[in-house]
C-alpha cells in the first residue's frame, strides 16, 4: 500500500501542474477570435488595375473618403484602424488532507494532516493595427494605379 501512494501521489501533482500555463504561454496564445477585416493580403489579391469601381467596391466594401482632382478623377481612401485587447488566464490547485482517531485507554485521540497548493497565471495584449489603401480611377472609373500601407503597434 506504502508503495502504490509513492506512485500515485507524484503522478497526480505532474498531471496537475503540466495542465497549467505560465504567463509567458498565454502572451503567446493571445489573438482575436473575429477577424472580419480588410488586409494587405485581400488588397493584393483582390485589386486590379482595369478594376470597375464597382468591383472595387465588391472586393472592399465603401471606401472612407472618396476624392476629385482637377479633371475629375476620383481617388478612394481606405483608412482602416484596429485595437485588439485579450486576456487569458488559468489557475490550478492541489489538496489533501487525511485523518486519524483511535483510543487510548479511557482518551479519544484524533488527528488531522492537511495542505494545499494554488497557482494562477495569466496574461494581457494591447495592439493596434491601421491600414491605408489610396485607389485611383482614370477617367473612365477603372482603376488607374493603387497604393497601400500597414503598421502594427
Amino acid at each position: 500500500m506504502l508503495r502504490l501512494k509513492f506512485i500515485i501521489v507524484p503522478a497526480a501533482i505532474s498531471l496537475i501542474f503540466t495542465g497549467c500555463m505560465s504567463a509567458a504561454q498565454h502572451q503567446q496564445s493571445l489573438h482575436s477570435a473575429q477577424e472580419r477585416e480588410m488586409t494587405v493580403g485581400i488588397v493584393q489579391k483582390e485589386i486590379r488595375h482595369g478594376m470597375s469601381q464597382a468591383d472595387v467596391a465588391s472586393a472592399l466594401g465603401s471606401p472612407n473618403i472618396v476624392t476629385r482632382d482637377g479633371e475629375g478623377k476620383e481617388t478612394w481612401i481606405y483608412d482602416k484602424i484596429a485595437t485588439e485587447a485579450s486576456y487569458s488566464r488559468s489557475k490550478g490547485s492541489i489538496g489533501g488532507g487525511g485523518g486519524a482517531g483511535g483510543v487510548a485507554g479511557t482518551t479519544l485521540l484524533l488527528g488531522l494532516i492537511g495542505g494545499g497548493y494554488s497557482q494562477a497565471s495569466g496574461a494581457a495584449a494591447t495592439t493596434q493595427k491601421t491600414l491605408t489603401v489610396i485607389i485611383k480611377f482614370n477617367d473612365k472609373n477603372l482603376v488607374d494605379s493603387f497604393s497601400y500601407h500597414s503598421s502594427k503597434f
